[in-house]
């Protein structure tokens, strides 16, 4: 590894952070504000669980990085603002673990890991009751909406909310279909189609399946494979747009055998 100058430590990084936003630092780093931060904060967060999707570990390395590097700055901001400390945060995070880990830190026994996440819920409804919210607050509203529908429900399924069986699941996956093709107004076909779509994430989560994820796989294969239907209408020397659907479609075949 190079050497900066920089320890490759937590430390060095803190010491760039504080020449990064000292009297000679960086004027834009010096302009940045929680808010204007946050969106790409998240960006970075799809961009590490990209390289998590594709098993690129260098690519790992770099955006968790990046990730790091954000976190380091909002707790440079919090401190610099006078908002909270690393201690206030980390000490919060402390507390937080060793409470909903009794089975460790504590007295409380479990079998395995479907216990353990029982104990994890049994704790944040306690804590929920106590403030009178919902256990369904701590999801942030603001998440990918699949994946928000898909963390709902396993707070719901866990709190004894759910379907006796798979087969209501489907079966309510038809119904809803059945709902937008009934549906007469565009507000009622936007509804049906919200509750289609929550249903088949529930099939996904009685699946074991991340939706979001599944969803992610199914965007990569079908932008390859469109990329190829490009490729292989140029190598024919034809405008992809001209071809008819029929054209189309047997160039669609070729890609998927082809990726």
């Amino acid at each position: 590894m190079t050497d900066t100058g920089y320890p490759s430590t937590y430390t060095g990084v803190e010491q760039i952070l504080e020449r990064l936003l000292g009297p000679e630092g960086c004027p834009w780093d010096k302009e940045q504000t929680r808010e204007a931060l946050a969106g790409m904060f998240l960006e970075e967060c799809y961009e590490f669980i990209e390289a998590v999707e594709e098993g690129d570990t260098d690519k790992m390395v770099e955006e968790l990085g990046d990730v790091l590097f954000h976190v380091m700055f909002q707790l440079k901001l919090g401190e610099d603002n006078g908002e909270f400390t690393r201690e206030d945060v980390l000490g919060t995070l402390v507390e937080k673990l060793l409470r909903r880990h009794p089975h460790v830190f504590g007295d409380k026994q479990v079998s395995g890991a479907d216990e353990a996440i029982a104990s994890w819920d049994a704790v944040k409804r306690q804590e929920k009751a106590a403030s009178g919210g919902s256990i369904l607050e701590g999801v942030p509203k603001n998440m990918p909406a699949l994946a928000y529908a898909q963390a709902v429900q396993a707070r719901a399924e866990r709190a004894g909310f759910d379907w006796d069986s798979f087969q209501g699941v489907l079966d309510k996956v038809t119904e809803e279909l059945s709902e937008i093709e009934a549906a007469s107004t565009d507000d009622e076909r936007e509804s049906e189609l919200g509750d289609l779509l929550f249903s088949v994430v529930n099939a996904a989560r009685w699946l074991n399946i991340d939706a979001e994820a599944s969803l992610r796989g199914t965007n990569r294969r079908f932008y390859r494979r469109y990329a190829i239907m490009e490729r292989l209408s140029r190598e024919q020397g034809v405008s992809f747009d001209t071809l008819s659907m029929d054209e189309k479609e047997a160039l669609w075949q070729e890609a998927n055998v082809s990726s």
